[in-house]
This record gives structure tokens, C-alpha cells and sequence, in this order.
């Protein structure tokens, strides 16, 4: 294959108008910190920076923090003894010999539209640091919450630019990850976080889009009357450090946010109440579940993502936050975590193929390692990176295959080990990019990756 393929209660389903005033709320002045990434980003051309404007590959990035247990979702044991086997049992899928935990039952209807990568594996087992190796392919450094290299929204940034000249090209939703900056490519390349979650209840806004002081609602269409009051909102601006001097940046941080397609991408309300539901718009947990199945409706920050590639977002990373399931783990993976998931990745691929975007969308479900064999006393699962799981879609990758297997209790890579740097590999091939490209760092060159190969097995 070319390693570079392009390619519960009802609700009233009619599109609503976008409301200019409603818009005008929330955002179309444009986050404040846009500029300065713009400015950031013309200094990185007159270095020469490569780019390209013809490549529609795009990836999804679907963070699970904290560490999903690939014993209790993708790579389940049945045949081992019951404080490895756990609470679960397990289930065949649509493709004869692969099965899943029975908490999965529509990922395995469609298990013939993704794949599963069962001997990943690598030697830390703290969060933010084992985030740094998943994110960079470097190990951390002495500050395990700050980058030392780029990450790969970073590296896809600074190789391959802007898709679209209305959008970034990276995001985070809602907000930065350790291991997820820029480290030494720049503020340029660093990724533009909403901040604003649309996990919460109510409409869904950018809280750093805001009018300046004095600048009413009508204002907004005039567009030279604007521009003379930019003074002021730099002023309000500089407080926070957001904005420096009125310039040309400025302009295009308008140009870009008002746009229709920054403001259609935003706006979650322009969905039909139908497809919101299918990825999990009302809680799908038992209210009075404890807080540890984690933010009721990130299943809405997948749809999100999907609106932002379809407005040229080459790459965004989703946080889903918080699988640290060390404590009645299986009560938090039951009432909250795994349902939750079975809905909302099933409706993300379901959805991508609906809209003829999966086929040039790369979808790569993980986290920064798996969880023990051995269920602990508290009844859950401690960190565990020597052998952990992932879920891989689209693009390049073909459904139904199962990659490296683990040993009999889920402890050991037993055949085909997989690093995580063979995975970033992997999306990099699909993207574009030159994992043999270097950058400089203090004077010395830096690859994009220090090892590893795309994971041909998927394709």
C-alpha cells in the first residue's frame, strides 16, 4: 500500500442558524494568543521552513491518560487466573478469532473497521514522562511536565504547515499535555488549545474570544471601525501576556476566526441533535457514579476533533482523560469509562466513513502505558509499561488485524514487540513526514525520531 495514501430520547434534528450575535460571544475577535504564534511562525519561513499545501492526510489523536487496561478493553485473558483475568468477560467480535472484553459490544460489531496493536511496550511507568515518550519518541527530562523535544503535532507543524489558511494546523482539546509543546521549534509550532471544553454542559465557547472594552456587538461588521479600536484590546490583552504590538498578525488572526469555517468548526450546535447523541451528548454512566469515570461527555471532544479536520486541522489530539483506574477500577471502567468509550469511538470511525474522511484519517486510540496484570487490593490495576494496547483506524490501516501478541497474563510482549516509536512511525509515514529530518537544539542536530519503523503489519 502507498505509503502516503491520499485519500436515548429523541431530539428535533434541524440544523440552527448560527446566531451572528451568538458567534460574536464566542469568538469572532479570535484568541488573543494567535498572533503571536503567527509571528513566531513568519520568522520560521524566512528559516526556510519546509511545508506543503497538497497533502490531505490528517490525524486524530484520542489520548487516554492515565492508562487504559488493555486486560479489561483489547487484549483481555480469559484463560488466567481470576486476579489477572478480572471482573470482565469476553466477546467475540465480527472478525472470526479476534475477541474483546464483553464491556465492548459495539467495537467488536465493528471490528472489521479497526485494528489493534497488543505488544507495545517501554520502561517508565510515570504519567507525565511515559506522556513525553508517546508524544516525542524521547525519553523525558529532569522536568517531567516540560517538553524537551517536539512533539508530533509539533514535528507535523513545522514540517508540513498550514493545510488550511482558515485553521492551525495542530490543536489540543481542551488543553495542553505534558509532552504535547513545542519544546525547541517555537512557539510557532506550538499547538493551539481551545481551553473551553465541550465535555461541559451548556453551548460550548472559547473563553479567550471576548470583545475589547467599548466594542459593541453591531461594531463587529465594521470591520475598519474595528481595526481603530485595536489599541485597546492590545492594551487588555497584555495584561495576560496574550497579544504584543497591533500588526499584520493581527489582522490574520481576524481573518482566520471569522471565518466561516473557524466558525462553523466551533460551533457543536450546528449538529444534528441525532449525531451529538450517537457520540454520547446525555451521560451514558450512572449519575451517581463517582468522579474517578472521569468528565461525563468528553465523548463530545471526538466530535470536535471531526469538525476541525473538516475545516483543515492536520492533526488534533483529544484528552480522555483520566484512566487511572487504581482504585474499584472495574466500577469505574463499568458505570463510566468503558461504555462511554465503546459509544464514542464506534461513532467517531462510523462517522469519519459517513463522511468519506476516513479513509485519509488516522485514528490512533492510546495512552502513556497499560495497567498490571496482577489486580491489586483495592480492586484495580497499578501502571504497567511492559507490555500495553492500542486501537488504530483509518488511513493507511486495514480493520480487523491484530499486531504482536502478549504472553498468557498479559504481562510480556510474547510475539512481534511494538515501541511506541515504531507508532508515531506509523502516523508520521501516513502524514508525510521525514522522521530523518533534524533540527537544531543548542547547537545540535535533532532527529525527528531517535528509532522505529511504521508498523506495516496494520496496512
Amino acid at each position: 500500500m502507498p505509503a502516503n495514501r491520499i485519500g436515548c430520547d429523541e431530539f428535533r434534528d434541524t440544523l440552527r442558524r448560527p446566531d451572528r450575535r451568538a458567534f460574536v460571544k464566542a469568538g469572532a475577535l479570535g484568541t488573543l494568543s494567535l498572533p503571536s504564534l503567527f509571528r513566531a511562525e513568519a520568522r520560521a519561513k524566512e528559516e526556510k521552513l519546509p511545508t506543503s499545501q497538497t497533502r490531505t492526510n490528517n490525524v486524530i489523536l484520542l489520548w487516554m491518560r492515565g492508562g487504559p487496561s488493555h486486560h479489561d478493553m483489547w487484549d483481555p485473558k480469559p484463560d488466567a487466573p481470576a486476579e489477572v483475568r478480572g471482573e470482565f468477560g469476553v466477546i467475540d467480535t465480527n472478525v472470526p478469532g479476534i475477541r474483546l472484553s464483553d464491556m465492548l459490544p459495539m467495537s467488536a460489531k465493528m471490528m472489521d473497521k479497526w485494528s489493534i496493536v497488543r505488544s507495545l511496550n517501554h520502561h517508565d511507568a510515570g504519567h507525565s514522562t511515559g506522556d513525553q515518550i508517546c508524544f516525542t519518541g524521547y525519553n523525558a527530562g529532569p522536568a517531567p511536565d516540560e517538553n524537551v523535544h517536539p512533539s508530533i503535532g509539533s514535528i507535523v507543524s513545522k514540517q508540513l504547515g498550514h493545510l488550511s489558511t482558515t485553521m492551525p494546523p495542530y490543536v489540543m482539546i481542551p488543553r495542553m499535555l505534558p509532552g504535547a509543546g513545542s519544546a525547541y521549534l517555537g512557539v510557532a509550532h506550538k499547538p493551539f488549545e481551545t481551553q473551553a471544553d465541550p465535555a461541559q454542559p451548556g453551548p460550548f465557547k472559547l473563553p479567550n474570544f471576548k470583545l475589547a472594552e467599548g466594542v459593541t456587538f453591531d461594531q463587529v461588521d465594521d470591520r475598519k471601525g474595528l481595526l481603530k479600536r485595536f489599541d485597546n484590546l492590545r492594551r487588555d490583552a497584555d495584561k495576560s501576556g496574550q497579544m504584543d504590538a497591533a500588526d499584520k498578525f493581527q489582522q490574520r488572526a481576524w481573518d482566520i476566526l471569522t471565518s466561516p469555517a473557524a466558525r462553523d468548526a466551533f460551533d457543536l450546535d450546528k449538529e444534528p441533535s441525532k449525531i451529538r447523541e450517537r457520540y454520547g451528548f446525555i451521560p451514558a454512566f450512572d449519575p451517581k457514579a463517582s468522579n474517578r469515570c472521569g468528565a461525563p461527555n468528553w465523548a463530545q471532544r471526538m466530535l470536535l476533533a471531526r469538525r476541525l479536520l473538516e475545516a483543515g486541522v492536520r492533526i488534533v489530539t483529544v484528552d480522555l482523560r483520566w484512566w487511572d483506574t487504581h482504585v474499584k477500577g472495574f466500577e469505574s471502567l463499568k458505570l463510566g469509562f468503558l461504555p462511554r468509550w465503546d459509544r464514542a469511538f464506534t461513532a467517531l470511525l462510523e462517522d469519519l466513513e459517513n463522511r468519506g474522511l476516513l479513509e485519509t484519517t488516522l485514528v490512533l486510540a492510546w495512552g502513556e502505558f497499560g495497567r498490571t496484570p496482577k489486580v491489586n487490593n483495592d480492586a484495580g490495576r497499578d501502571h504497567y509499561p511492559n507490555v500495553f494496547s492500542a486501537a488504530v483506524a483509518g488511513g493507511p490501516v486495514k480493520g480487523g488485524r491484530v499486531v504482536g501478541e502478549s504472553d498468557s497474563k498479559g504481562a510480556f510482549p510474547k510475539a512481534n514487540p511494538k515501541s511506541p516509536q515504531d507508532m508515531l512511525a506509523t502516523v508520521y509515514r501516513h502524514l508525510g513526514v521525514d522522521t530523518e529530518a533534524q533540527y537544531m537544539n543548542n547547537g545540535r542536530p535533532i532527529s525527528v525520531l531517535p528509532f522505529g519503523k511504521p508498523i506495516d503489519e496494520l496496512c
